[in-house]
């Protein structure tokens, strides 16, 4: 006998939230699945040297802390700069070749997940485009070094996908892949000081 129910589109987390997929909600969302998940995800699809993965969590600081060296930033930016990736947190890191195979659906469903995420730490859901560009910056020089440091790129290679950094020394960043559950309190514990500095600017802004 087949069963005509519709297909299961929704995830449990670990902190007993059930995310939908085709409809997330911001309720739904929370920093300690974001997280977790994100420090179990390989970036490169695994293919990285050392003991543990590179994972997303540990790009995400990488990005993030890029992000505020090369330009100043207000504490809602750095925050969406940290969270430029959460959405992989339930739909994984899908690498760039195979995005340009599988196409505009993987973008949807990431879009409404990114929408949800930010709503739910009082970002606005989507970030303008110059913002957009600034966090690419970042991610693309992140990219570089994780590309030549960990993922077998020759330095001329990793030039033609992602540029030559400029201003950016590769020992200042923390590119040694880390166990899972460091990444995750590194993680947590960067989204922490970030939100404690939102709370203090929010207290001196109000009259």
């Amino acid at each position: 006998m087949t069963s005509t129910s519709a297909p299961r589109a929704w995830q449990r987390m670990l902190s007993g939230r059930r995310l939908d997929l085709l409809d997330p909600s911001p309720l739904d969302v929370e920093i300690a699945d974001i997280a977790h998940g994100l420090a179990r995800v390989a970036r490169w699809n695994g293919q990285t040297s050392g003991d543990h993965a590179f994972s997303v969590a540990q790009h995400c600081l990488v990005v993030e802390d890029i992000f505020g060296r090369i330009a100043s930033a207000t504490t809602d930016e750095l925050l969406v700069a940290l969270l430029h990736d959460a959405p992989e947190y339930v739909i994984g890191d899908m690498i760039s070749p195979f995005k340009s195979v599988v196409g505009g659906g993987y973008k949807t469903v990431e879009k409404r997940l990114e929408g949800a995420i930010h709503i739910r730490f009082g970002l606005p859901a989507h970030p303008q485009r110059a913002l957009k560009d600034r966090i690419k910056k970042a991610d693309t020089i992140a990219a570089y070094f994780e590309a030549t440091s960990l993922a077998g790129f020759k330095p001329t290679e990793a030039q033609k996908f992602f540029g030559q950094p400029r201003g950016i020394v590769k020992d200042t960043l923390l590119l040694k892949p880390l166990p899972a559950i460091e990444a995750q309190r590194l993680f947590l514990e960067r989204f922490e000081i970030i939100e404690r500095d939102r709370r203090a600017q929010n207290r001196t802004e109000k009259p």
